[in-house]
């Protein structure tokens, strides 16, 4: 498994980060509350 794209979504209260692969698959996805 190794990611090439990285994407973050910054929102209000929800940090979400998505990994790619060289195939465009998904192989990461995370999601990170703030305090």
């Amino acid at each position: 498994m190794k990611i090439t794209t990285v994407g973050i979504d910054l929102a209000k209260n929800v940090f979400q980060v998505h990994g790619v692969d060289e195939h465009g698959k998904a192989v990461l996805r995370k999601q990170i509350k703030r305090d």
